[in-house]
């Protein structure tokens, strides 16, 4: 009898601590970082240089528009991120990946030619001069076919770029870029 009502404690006491530890699922106001539910809790990203703060925004736009599964979208902002990217000397070739995405009408092969273009745009905004905030490295392992892929965030939380609302939140931060 002892044991039955430890079991039964222990089941209760479980099944509290687990009901506290699980997040609401976000509504469509929260998918991306364009539209933040807290904007108390986050610090803006700014980035010195205007040309490549006008590329982050383009990015993040892009990106978000990934996570929505929109691919009409994701022609028009692609085409204003390569325009962007053109401006800043050496990034003729990512700007060549986003005009790839923008003549593209499918959005798995969208977000394929994201992961190149998303590589490029970490390596860039590794080197840039950031005055506030921090911009997150994020990764999902099952990304284009378990190869993974990597993208920018203004936020923690995982938005998946690479499967939508199928697996919104696979990935976790793999580094974070701030102030230097």
């Amino acid at each position: 009898m002892k044991s039955l009502r430890l079991l039964i404690s222990v089941l209760a006491i479980g099944g509290l601590f687990s009901a506290c530890n699980q997040a609401s699922a976000p509504t469509d106001t929260e998918k991306t970082d364009s539209i933040i539910a807290k904007p108390s809790a986050l610090v803006p990203v700014e980035i010195k240089d205007t040309v490549s703060a006008q590329v982050y925004n383009h990015y993040l736009q892009l990106k978000d528009i990934l996570v929505a599964s929109d691919p009409a979208k994701a022609k028009t902002a692609a085409s204003e991120l390569a325009i962007s990217l053109r401006k800043i000397k050496g990034s003729e070739n990512t700007a060549a990946l986003a005009d790839k995405i923008a003549a593209s009408t499918d959005l798995s092969e969208q977000r394929t030619s994201f992961t190149a273009l998303s590589n490029d745009v970490i390596a860039l905004f590794k080197q840039s001069e950031i005055s506030s905030g921090s911009i997150y490295v994020q990764y999902c392992p099952m990304a284009n076919e378990g190869e993974g892929g990597y993208w920018l965030s203004s936020q923690e939380e995982i938005m998946n770029p690479y499967y939508g609302d199928e697996m919104l939140h696979c990935g976790e931060v793999k580094e974070t870029i701030g102030k230097k």
